[in-house]
């Protein structure tokens, strides 16, 4: 073999180790794709997702599946970038978009936690208000080991306490502050229309704290008479909310949502019942297709992200609101026209 033809050999093997190398380099971008869906009607890990205590549940055979983002938390390889910029069942973003600069994975993950959790107590509260239970400030559930497990209820809605007006939570924690654990303190509260009064115990203060406690989850908004809980793992942000929200309906009120249809979605809800806007749309209804619905509820703000990615066969339904959702759902069981993006 020649000099020249041998430096030539050389070079394209030096070349294809380079490439194979460089392709191997991890780049600061993540690949998104569609992620697992849970039916907010069915159980996870055995337990129901919406568990319904001192209240029938009404029994379905639909689904109102939640939808999920699939995303790599490591930074990918630049073939794995490329990979993902040609599959139409993928988006490649910047790893900042998803982990903003000066905040690490577990500050992130931590938050999109607390706004799960967040977006389930919404939930909780816009149900109930489209039920049309009262308003007020009050018991929202009971702790099993509660010294007032058999006093106060839940949907019991505060009126006073030894005689201090009580309407918001900085009104009842002052009042109980200034008592010690033992001691009894007369409560008036609304419990089916009625005021009805009751000696509530205090018990021992949480660690780090020197209040007592009554052993009671509180909140302000509409307060059904019984508990609702919600369980649901390895999920994090906002945008269940508006699925949970119909689940809870669903599952506590005589309106079959579903009449027997797979039914997927997803937005933010706040408590008055508005729907908002959410991420990665495109490919939670390539997934929410794949899991076999027919109906996707999309947020009416990302209509401009649905248009031209709809899979075929899937009616995406265009919600402002809770009560948009409820109403195009019986629109489309009666064979009417509803709204689309």
């Amino acid at each position: 073999m020649s000099r020249q033809l041998r430096t030539l050999v050389f070079g394209a093997v030096l070349c294809l180790v380079l490439a194979i190398l460089s392709f191997g380099m991890r780049v600061p971008y993540l690949v998104l794709g569609p992620g697992p869906t849970f039916n907010t009607l069915g159980t996870d890990s055995g337990k129901d997702i919406i568990a319904v205590s001192g209240h029938p549940v009404t029994k379905t055979t639909g689904h109102l599946n939640l939808m999920t983002v699939s995303a790599d938390t490591q930074n990918t390889t630049i073939a794995g970038a490329i990979n993902g910029w040609l599959r139409h069942d993928e988006v490649v973003v910047p790893h900042d978009s998803i982990y903003p600069p000066g905040t690490s994975q577990q500050q992130q993950n931590a938050q999109d936690a607390e706004d799960f959790t967040a977006s389930q107590d919404n939930a909780t509260a816009a149900a109930a208000c489209e039920l049309g239970y009262p308003k007020g400030f009050g018991v929202i559930s009971v702790a099993s080991d509660s010294p007032n497990a058999s006093v106060l209820k839940p949907g019991d809605r505060f009126v006073s306490v030894v005689g201090v007006k009580i309407t918001e939570d900085a009104a009842l924690r002052k009042v109980l502050a200034a008592h010690k654990a033992g001691d009894t303190l007369p409560t008036v509260v609304i419990r089916g229309g009625k005021p009805v009064t009751v000696q509530a115990v205090l018990g021992a203060h949480a660690s780090g704290s020197s209040t007592p406690r009554l052993g009671i989850t509180v909140g302000e908004g509409c307060l059904p008479p019984f508990e609702i809980s919600l369980s649901l793992t390895g999920i994090g942000g906002p945008s269940a909310g508006l699925m949970f929200t119909l689940g809870i309906i669903d599952k506590i009120s005589e309106h079959d949502l579903t009449h027997g249809r797979f039914i997927a979605g997803t937005g933010t809800i706040d408590p008055s019942g508005k729907v908002g806007q959410i991420g990665g749309i495109s490919l939670k209804m390539i997934a929410a297709k794949r899991a076999g619905a027919t109906i996707f509820l999309a947020p009416a703000s990302n209509c401009a992200d649905v248009r031209g990615d709809i899979p075929s066969g899937l009616n995406v339904v265009r919600v402002e609101t809770l009560h948009d959702a409820i109403t195009s759902l019986d629109t489309l069981a009666n064979g009417g026209a509803v709204p689309h993006c």
